[in-house]
């Protein structure tokens, strides 16, 4: 680890400052008009022209995410800061070759279309008989205890149902059991759990693991009850230790004990060069880190921008830096503001569900709802609708709420259908994906909503503009506030793709 600056806590005077956005942009530059779509978009190009010249993908672990991270780092300084890269190792994974699934002498399935591989999938080239593992969920959910495999022929296949634990359940019930290969195939519980699982099994696994549709799952699970059902799944697979890093630069100017964090994941997925996911949020942040300096004065309190290395693989960026800080230093950081996903092409104006009106089940830390109050004032001053976003910890703001700390942000959606009352809202198609490109190739600078992209990047702009002048409403300016809410960590899901 290269060190972080951090400040040491120190004493604090009561904060009676207004909240609203400076009014005379003579007197007061407004940061949302400072930060221009055209910046922005010029580094998601550079990312992409990084991303094109590295194997196509900026993923944690790889030479793209490698010369990401230096491009950061160089604007950063060119900009005045002095950031600091703070390495971590994680469990890398890589598919080799596209996984193959057939009935040998029978159907042979698309790869992407039928079946996807989870990641973490180990490799291996199975043949071997088919068994249905409480394909009606008994219990806590079908594969998800010890017990499902009661009578289970080793050497086997175990064909699963989505649903009750996470996939690594799943797996390393399986796996213990003594299969030699595992097909978690999708519930059809909502309409976008009817196609391929394209999750994550979270840790390294040595058996194959790949997830079926709902369709293909149901119909082979009434093959295995009328007779023998012989399957093949051939994987290839890299599960290896490597390194990557998050960024971290401060402002000169503000109170190093009252920090708002703005972070944004720098990775993408192997699969792709992540210009929206999350190139727009890097790109925007990194845009704001450029011009708000020109705040002056108005930057009573410090902030901190930070690029987030891995997210893809589970928030483990994000979890590395939050875990690595004292009790001491989680108490400087007033707040966390994310962007994750800003310029989805089908996309909405999302609002972190900061007062848990939508009981996703997260229970924010106080000040929480007080964040997703600026930006719905915001949105609401220029007549412009929002939606509001599960605040359900899947993204780098997941382990600031985990440890009390109060967060929120936006995005412009992912892989979930847009609603016709959305539609009517912002346009697009209903019944589509936000983004049709989620985790996949086409991911490019050309996916993108360029509206969507200009107005998120302005809520997020005028977000930490208020909050560098005042967080009254969000931790009182109170260090010893702040301790109160410090909690232990808690593990939490990977973001950004399905783990159950």
């Amino acid at each position: 680890m290269r060190t972080i600056a951090i400040g040491t806590l120190i004493g604090l005077a009561a904060a009676s400052i207004g909240l609203a956005a400076p009014a005379d942009a003579a007197q007061h530059p407004h940061l949302d008009r400072l930060v221009k779509l055209k910046d922005i978009r010029a580094h998601q190009q550079d990312l992409q022209t990084i991303a094109t010249y590295n194997g196509g993908t900026r993923a944690a672990g790889e030479p793209g995410s490698e010369v990401s991270t230096q491009y950061i780092v160089k604007q950063l300084t060119k900009a005045g800061y002095k950031p600091t890269v703070q390495d971590f190792t994680f469990d890398y994974y890589k598919q080799k070759t596209p996984a193959v699934f057939e009935r040998p002498g029978g159907p042979v399935y698309t790869y992407g279309t039928d079946f996807d591989t989870l990641d973490y999938s180990g490799s291996g080239d199975v043949t071997a008989v088919a068994t249905a593992i409480d394909p009606d969920g008994a219990g806590v959910g079908s594969g998800c205890e010890a017990s499902d495999f009661a009578g289970f022929t080793k050497g086997g296949i175990a064909l699963v149902k989505r649903g009750g634990c996470t996939f690594a359940d799943k797996a390393g019930a399986a796996q213990t059991a003594g299969a030699a290969a595992i097909a978690i195939y999708n519930d059809g519980t909502t309409p976008d759990r009817t196609g391929p699982v394209a999750g994550t099994a979270s840790q390294p696994f040595q058996i194959p693991v790949i997830g079926p549709s709902h369709q293909l799952g149901t119909d082979l699970v009434k093959a295995a009850a009328s007779g023998s059902l012989t399957l093949h799944i051939k994987t290839s697979t890299i599960n290896e230790r490597r390194t990557t890093h998050n960024v971290i630069a401060d402002t000169k100017r503000g109170r190093a004990d009252n920090v708002v964090v703005m972070g944004a994941h720098l990775d993408s997925v192997t699969t792709g060069p992540g210009i929206n996911d999350n190139g727009s949020g890097t790109a925007t942040i990194l845009t704001i880190a450029q011009h708000i300096d020109e705040l002056g004065g108005d930057l009573k309190n410090k902030v901190r921008f930070a690029f987030w290395g891995a997210e893809e693989e589970g928030l483990l960026g994000s979890t590395y830096y939050v875990t690595h800080l004292s009790a001491a230093q989680k108490a400087t950081i007033a707040l966390n503001l994310n962007f994750d996903m800003l310029g989805s092409p089908n996309g909405r104006r999302g609002v972190y569900d900061g007062d848990d009106s939508q009981g996703a089940g997260t229970n924010p830390p106080a000040g929480s709802g007080a964040i997703e109050k600026v930006f719905l004032d915001y949105y609401g001053g220029r007549g412009l609708q929002t939606s509001q976003s599960e605040f359900d910890g899947r993204s780098d703001y997941g382990p600031f709420i985990d440890n009390g700390i109060p967060a929120g942000g936006l995005d412009s959606g992912a892989e979930k259908l847009k609603t016709t009352e959305e539609a009517e809202i912002y346009g697009g198609e209903a019944g589509k994906a936000y983004d049709g490109c989620y985790h996949q190739a086409c991911d490019t600078f050309a996916n993108n909503n360029n509206t969507i992209l200009d107005q998120l990047a302005d809520g997020a702009a005028n977000a930490v503009q208020v909050f560098a002048k005042s967080t009254l409403p969000v931790n009182g300016a109170s260090v010893a506030a702040r301790k109160a809410l410090v909690a232990p960590a808690v593990k939490r899901a990977p973001a950004g793709v399905d783990v159950r």
